[in-house]
């Protein structure tokens, strides 16, 4: 099996294999699923953690106004009234105004806060340093714990226009936000290997041989147009000889050494000459044996 380092830039993203004998039309729709899934949990995550501060989220036209606004429109929350955590809840007002504030009680709170944890460990790019592969499998497992934590939470479920909702249904709708300029969808993909489009029409074997313990550094972006139109927005960036650390050190190391450099070529002391050690005719002399004759005129 191909273990593929899988980048989005510079930024590792997780470890996938592969038969060398793959097809890289197959191959590249599977990075793009795990790629896109793993994002899919990220916002999933993001999402769940302002839900167990603050509760579920307001209908569109009552998001962003004052309460004094909603009361004077006669506007009404009627899935807040329904979505009503358990018992023990607590109010906790949201400052930007997406969510009713009606958060959960301390215990389905902890509920969310460790289901959120053990997702995002799923999908953790620390896999990467662990040499740990990462499957859709694996990617779907996180999805079905966050739905159970919600389910647990609100049985009587989210409001239809709640994110999380429609994330788990696969009816987000990203357009003009950021999370969309990360999003890349199957039919966009295009992998890159030292510095080589990853031709979809090819095996991954044609490029990286029949060696199957091979290991590879691939990075994922999209097509600037449909690849019906043209091969693609060109190779990715390199990467950096040394990083910004090892750069820093750099730096600072040869600005010392500047300093001792110039410390040395200011100092014009020369009364060493006139120590023992200095004199080069030392060694004549002690052969000849003339070492400590002293003498003065008359």
């Amino acid at each position: 099996m191909v273990l593929l380092h899988v980048k989005r830039g510079d930024e590792s993203q997780f470890l996938l294999q592969a038969p060398g004998s793959t097809e890289l039309e197959e191959l590249t729709v599977q990075v793009a699923r795990v790629y896109n899934a793993r994002l899919k949990v990220q916002r999933v995550c993001s999402e769940m953690e302002e839900l167990a501060e603050h509760g579920v989220l307001l209908p569109p036209d009552m998001q962003g106004l004052t309460d004094d606004q909603i009361e004077d429109l006669k506007l009404k929350d009627e899935w807040g009234e329904k979505c009503v955590p358990s018992a023990g809840s607590v109010f906790k007002k949201d400052d930007i105004g997406r969510r009713n504030g009606q958060a959960p009680n301390e215990k389905m709170k902890q509920v969310l806060k460790k289901t959120i944890e053990e997702a995002k460990a799923i999908i953790s790019k620390k896999h990467v340093e662990a040499n740990v592969c990462v499957t859709m499998e694996m990617v779907k497992d996180a999805l079905d714990q966050l739905r159970g934590a919600v389910m647990i939470v609100y049985p009587m479920g989210l409001p239809p226009y709640d994110p999380i909702r429609m994330e788990f249904e696969n009816k987000e709708d990203l357009s003009g936000s950021q999370a969309a300029l990360s999003v890349i969808t199957e039919s966009e993909a295009q992998l890159w290997w030292a510095a080589k489009e990853l031709r979809r029409t090819k095996k991954l074997s044609d490029y990286v041989g029949k060696n199957e313990k091979t290991k590879i550094i691939v990075k994922i972006q999209r097509f600037a147009v449909p690849p019906s139109f043209q091969r693609g927005q060109g190779a990715p960036a390199r990467e950096p000889v040394i990083s910004s650390e090892e750069q820093k050190r750099l730096v600072l190391y040869y600005h010392r050494r500047q300093e001792e450099l110039k410390k040395l070529e200011e100092n014009d002391d020369d009364s060493c000459l006139n120590s023992p050690w200095a004199d080069n005719t030392a060694l004549k002399r002690h052969f000849h044996g003339v070492k400590d004759i002293k003498w003065r005129p008359r």
